[in-house]
């Protein structure tokens, strides 16, 4: 049986997160410059949104350039911005015909201009699309999300507007980049790393974890697929135990 046949397209995750891992590592093994193991990853990722889409899958959000990524040297960060304006010119059309919503979580003033006006039009001509939200991680780091939701609410604190008491865990994910996203029911990082590395802290705190040896050049629809295989395969107890969990179920 076909990897994707064994999918039960009634309980695939809504919102799918990706650590994009291995694109220099994969330049590297090729001879190439690193460079090139980014434009590749380029493709890995529009195929990567098809697959999604095709099986149902409402979210996906990919760490696509961390806060960190700023202590890059220079020339692969220019790389990278004029590669990520390059494509998302080069993508629009087909996003806005496969009913595909672009969504930018991040600190995104930090972009040079170009980018940021790329991604604004596209996000714009692209905000009807209704079939998949595709969420790009740009200068983004949970560590800068939750330092900028703290000062937030300090500010308000302040200025009389808030009160301890008003500060929950739906105060908190209210004031976080993803706020009208759900969270994230599956994490998946490529490139044989098995860490977090600084993504989606609060977000993931009951998603499942699966990691991969394969870099992000070479990520495939059969990889995604194998990944919401084993996804359906877990049970997810929020606390509570498998009795209970059967329970509910019958």
């Amino acid at each position: 049986m076909a990897t994707i046949d064994q999918i039960d397209k009634s309980r695939v995750p809504q919102h799918v997160a990706i650590i994009m891992d291995g694109n220099g590592r994969w330049a590297k093994a090729q001879g190439y410059d690193r460079s090139v193991g980014h434009k590749a990853g380029v493709d890995s990722l529009h195929t990567t949104l098809e697959a999604a889409s095709q099986i149902g899958i409402k979210h996906l959000t990919v760490y696509t350039f961390s806060t960190e990524n700023w202590n890059r040297p220079k020339q692969e960060i220019d790389t990278l911005m004029n590669l990520i304006s390059f494509a998302i010119q080069h993508e629009t059309e087909g996003m806005i015909k496969n009913g595909v919503r672009l969504r930018v979580i991040g600190d995104f003033d930090r972009l040079p201009e170009e980018a940021r006006n790329r991604l604004t039009q596209c996000m714009n001509d692209t905000a009807k699309g209704e079939k998949i939200s595709l969420n790009l991680a740009l200068s983004y780091s949970s560590r800068w999300e939750i330092t900028r939701m703290v000062q937030e609410a300090a500010q308000a604190a302040a200025a009389g507007t808030l009160k301890p008491e008003d500060i929950d865990e739906n105060y908190v994910s209210s004031h976080l980049t993803t706020r009208d996203i759900p969270d994230p029911e599956l994490l998946i990082r490529t490139g044989g790393e098995e860490r977090i590395s600084n993504y989606l802290l609060w977000q993931i705190a009951y998603s499942e974890l699966y990691f991969c040896d394969t870099y992000w050049p070479d990520f495939s629809a059969e990889n995604l697929y194998e990944a919401i295989v084993d996804y359906q395969q877990r049970e997810r107890r929020f606390g509570k135990t498998s009795a209970q969990i059967q329970e509910e179920n019958k």
